[in-house]
């Protein structure tokens, strides 16, 4: 795992993304592109704004712009969000650029002389009052499954099914809202994933960095019996359909399914970075060019998985083309408000700008991951925010950073000092920090995000835990030397707790460790079997006592905001 490529699920263009969103891809795949750097391997990070689909023409007619208008202003806003919140993206692309229009009509080509595309006639919602077929969001109504009354035409948010708009109860048009709706023929291109589900499924058994509810998604949809599903809508915004480079008779005024494009932008946008002159592509995407030792590791929510693990994999091995294809999917549950759904039209729920707002995007990183929704959704509160900025960051590690670095300041005149001989005391410490760090490295390797938030802040705990029982304060009075021991180890266990925090907690770490006087090259990941672990610094440093880490959330700014977001007793 020396070269590892990372992707996190692409935030749709149409409005910030609330807290859910940003714990359910984005987030996990920083913390997780941060640790691997920390172990001195090579990182891709690649991201990038969903830019295609109806959505974004709604939105963007909404807002009383063109759709290109509205795409550009959106990319802005979520890019800076993104930066608030620490994202450590290699890149961050957009699917309207033209790599990912080239990548997907090449695609669309190589597909349909494999055998894999075709065109087919078929039923599509007409709606007579706006004249127009209806793509899949431009129709809602109530879902045949499990009777949600605002079920989407292309997919059920409620029981998660995916949908064809034609079997929608009750439908109308999202456009106009009208009921004056018909069923009519039309053309459009099909993917024959019936012919690949052979293959697929070998693909799926055949992997092994997959957590349980990843497979079962894929499993399941596999059991069901692939579908054929087209690949083509009509909308003037998307990717133009293209015959080998030549316009398509009878399709000029279609474009290619947001969900054939999107999982294509990885690529495009890791090719969008190198004609920004920022490296090469092929290496981490072609097999052929070098991607072979490439580790694939892919970030998303669970109703993104099925996309991920049978369509865009089709797309992939149905080229017969060498791309490289995932190793690892990490995919979440939902994070939700109270047990409920995030909504902007309600005012439900804190999104990634409004949280920048209230509070440091280290607190809204730690909550996130401390409480990620790994084997089951996580309802997010404000109250459970509270508690564990306030006990976790505030009481744990800033309390353990603050009183050994001021008693240090006032009795050892902000140097590390020397003197005194390690004893049982700093022996089992040493132990036991061997035994933390080990099982936090292997947390994170596996991508158990929630473990790692525990064990780190275990290892955070130590440090108070030591200086209650070594008592510096009180030794010093006696035996100067036994003080100095026992500041200059729990010193260097402050170093290695901001070490190990880089990855969730980066402002915090980072304020730490300049602090202390630790050089940049000197931040990495620590060594478990490393036996100076607690002598590392050494002795006449100077350093500087950081000012406070975390102030804590107060009862107030909890009612406050949960007037403000729609909390719910």
């Amino acid at each position: 795992m020396n070269r590892i490529l990372i992707t996190s699920a692409l935030p749709y263009i149409n409005g910030i993304k609330h807290l859910g969103n940003l714990a359910g891809s984005m987030l996990p795949a920083d913390i997780y592109a941060r640790f691997n750097r920390l172990r001195g391997r090579d990182v891709l990070y690649i991201c990038a704004t969903d830019e295609h689909g109806t959505p974004a023409e709604l939105a963007a007619a909404s807002a009383g712009q063109s759709v290109r208008e509205y795409c550009d202003e959106q990319y802005e806003v979520q890019r800076t969000a993104c930066e608030g919140f620490d994202l450590s993206f290699d890149y961050f692309g957009r699917s309207s650029n033209a790599p990912n229009a080239r990548l997907t009509q090449h695609f669309a080509d190589v597909l349909e002389d494999n055998g894999l595309i075709e065109e087919r006639v078929s039923e599509q919602v007409y709606s007579i009052d706006d004249k127009r077929f209806l793509p899949d969001r431009y129709v809602e109504g109530t879902c045949p499954h499990c009777g949600y009354e605002k079920a989407r035409g292309d997919q059920c948010d409620d029981c998660g099914r995916v949908l064809d708009p034609v079997e929608l109860v009750e439908p109308y048009s999202t456009i106009s809202g009208s009921k004056n709706l018909e069923v009519r023929e039309t053309r459009h291109l099909f993917l024959r994933q019936s012919k690949m589900q052979g293959r697929v499924r070998e693909w799926v058994e055949a992997a092994t960095g997959w957590p349980p509810l990843a497979r079962s998604i894929a499993l399941k949809w596999l059991d069901e019996g692939l579908q054929d599903r087209a690949i083509t809508r009509d909308l003037s915004w998307g990717i133009p359909v293209l015959r080998h480079g030549q316009p398509r008779e009878g399709f000029e005024n279609k474009v290619f399914y947001v969900w054939f494009d999107a999982p294509i932008e990885y690529i495009g946008a890791t090719q969008e970075r190198a004609e920004a002159g920022k490296g090469d592509w092929e290496p981490w995407w072609r097999t052929d060019k070098g991607a072979d030792d490439v580790t694939y590791v892919q970030f998303m929510g669970k109703d993104n998985v099925a996309f991920h693990t049978v369509s865009f994999p089709i797309t992939m091995l149905g080229s017969e083309e060498p791309w490289k294809t995932v190793d690892k999917l990490k995919a979440f549950n939902w994070v939700t408000w109270y047990g409920g759904k995030f909504s902007t039209s309600q005012k439900r729920g804190i999104f990634m700008d409004q949280a920048l707002e209230l509070a440091p995007s280290d607190l809204w990183r730690w909550q996130l991951m401390a409480n990620a929704p790994e084997s089951a959704d996580a309802a997010f509160t404000l109250e459970l925010f509270q508690a564990n900025v306030n006990k976790d960051l505030a009481d744990v590690l800033g309390n353990f950073v603050n009183r050994i670095t001021r008693f240090a300041t006032a009795k050892f005149d902000g140097v590390v000092p020397g003197g005194g001989t390690p004893g049982a005391l700093e022996e089992a410490l040493a132990a036991q920090l061997k035994e933390r760090l080990g099982a936090l490295t292997g947390y994170y390797e596996a991508m158990e995000f929630r473990k790692a938030m525990a064990e780190t802040r275990a290892i955070w705990a130590m440090g108070n835990e030591y200086l209650a029982e070594a008592a510096p304060w009180t030794a010093i009075k006696t035996d100067v030397d036994a003080a100095a021991l026992s500041v200059r180890t729990a010193l260097n266990l402050v170093v290695i707790s901001a070490i190990i925090a880089q990855p969730v907690i980066p402002h915090a770490a980072a304020k730490v460790l300049d602090a202390m006087g630790v050089p940049v090259d000197n931040r990495n990941w620590p060594d478990a079997e490393d036996a100076g672990l607690l002598d590392a610094l050494p002795t006449g440093l100077n350093f500087t006592p950081p000012d406070v880490l975390f102030r804590k959330i107060t009862d107030d700014e909890v009612a406050e905001w949960g007037e403000r977001f729609g909390a719910e007793s």
